[in-house]
């Protein structure tokens, strides 16, 4: 229960790095967030999608390469630090990607895979921050609805460009130069024609 009169003191890095390893720590408007691995369902799919989108558009193979792909990233924005599950950089603004604990450039697109747990400060408070600092998209998973929204950012505000369920083959901005299969997020095999 809060005191009157009392003001709350702001985190700081020191109390991130204090979080225990089997947490994923973040600071987001000076308050910490500690909160536990990901279940099953979400290291799937983020596996998965780290391998649908590295091949074409990190490495170049099958598609257009361009960008860094990078999973977990620990961003330092602002006084912000957060942790996507994804990040991407277009290589064409950050060329090399700097050896240092820690990215002081925002992506050009970030994905959160939902959690019951995270859900909230996903949708909330972290694309508040994503949107000040210009990140150009959003994707937000959801493994136990099996959706992916796509969000764009147009005069510092979230637009759904398109949300996509199930087993569809899509071409989800800003990777609609190659089809992403949404069945391989959910670990299933290709549906029969």
């Amino acid at each position: 229960m809060a005191r009157s009169g009392l003001a709350k003191r702001a985190a700081t890095y020191e109390d991130l790095i204090a979080v225990p390893d089997n947490l994923v720590a973040e600071m987001v408007d000076g308050e910490l967030y500690a909160t536990p691995r990901p279940a099953m369902p979400h290291a799937l799919a983020a596996s998965a999608l780290g391998s649908e989108l590295g091949g074409p558009f990190q490495q170049a193979r099958g598609g257009p390469g361009g960008w860094w792909i990078i999973y977990e990233p620990e961003l330092h924005l602002g006084s912000d630090v957060l942790v996507p599950d994804f990040g991407g950089w277009r290589r064409s603004r950050v060329p090399v990607i700097p050896d240092a604990a820690a990215m002081t450039v925002a992506p050009d697109w970030v994905c959160e895979i939902l959690s019951p747990s995270t859900e909230a400060l996903d949708r909330v408070a972290k694309l508040r921050v994503y949107a000040r600092e210009g990140v150009g998209h959003a994707w937000l998973i959801n493994p136990g609805a099996q959706t992916l929204e796509v969000l764009r950012l147009e005069n510092g505000h979230w637009v759904v460009a398109a949300t996509y369920d199930g087993d569809a083959s899509v071409a989800a901005e800003p990777f609609d130069a190659v089809p992403l299969d949404l069945f391989r997020l959910w670990g299933r095999s290709a549906p029969a024609p």
